[in-house]
């Protein structure tokens, strides 16, 4: 097991986010959490990346304790968040945003442009714009540099925080074909929180569905499609 949260809570003031959530992340694996908005999808992302506090339970990374620690820590131990909404610095060029990918890594400077020749074999477009604004890309090339930003640390986790949101149904596409590439050729571990849930589930080893921040159903993938209440809720069924 690669990623385990163990009864975590986190609340927003009075509002609770998050009530004893239990998700695990095995090597290789891909797992998608499925839910409403509001459901505690991204909290659940935001806490396995310390950028939110826990009330109470634990967080664990290959058996070793990281829920504490700071964010660039666990960034430099091999889990990463591609965030909602992309988060790309527009008025940086698209070089100078793969770069800041690898900002918390002490590579060399060879590492460093292998790790260049790996994002842009896996992303040729990138190549082709790599001098241009950040900010001039298109919403599918845009999702495409905050991906391969994310595989400049070379992690052996990330985390996607709704991939698929304002994209165009071509792009969906072209950008969850990108993300199964990186499970099955790279062997990233990833834990994929899409509203896209015929996507999600399509894409997913398993899947946990989050209702009201607590764990309502989990199983594998091709299990929770047929769930009656998945299906009248997520799937138009």
């Amino acid at each position: 097991m690669i990623i385990k949260t163990e009864d975590i809570y986190v609340s927003y003031g009075k509002v609770s986010a998050l009530m004893g959530v239990n998700v695990e992340l095995n090597e290789g694996e891909m797992v998608s959490i499925i839910g409403a908005n509001g459901a505690g999808k991204s909290t659940l992302m935001k806490s396995i990346m310390g950028r939110v506090k826990l009330i109470s339970g634990m967080i664990y990374y290959k058996d070793e304790l990281i829920s504490g620690l700071p964010t660039n820590s666990i960034v430099r131990k091999g889990i990463v968040c591609v965030p909602e909404g992309r988060e790309i610095f527009s008025m940086l060029s698209v070089n100078d945003n793969l770069e800041m990918g690898a900002y918390s890594r002490k590579f060399t400077a060879k590492q460093m442009r292998d790790r260049y020749d790996e994002v842009f074999e896996m992303f040729p477009i990138l190549y082709e714009r790599r001098r241009q604004l950040a900010g001039s890309l298109s919403g599918g090339q845009q999702q495409m540099l905050a991906l391969g930003r994310g595989l400049m640390s070379s992690p052996q986790v990330m985390l996607l925080d709704e991939p698929s949101l304002g994209l165009a149904p071509v792009l969906v596409d072209e950008v969850f074909d990108k993300i199964s590439l990186l499970n099955k050729e790279k062997g990233i571990s990833i834990i994929l929180v899409e509203q896209n849930a015929f996507m999600a589930l399509d894409v997913t080893n398993r899947c946990y569905v989050i209702e009201n921040g607590i764990i309502s159903l989990s199983g594998s993938s091709s299990e929770v499609r047929e769930n009656p209440s998945v299906k009248k809720a997520y799937l138009g069924g």
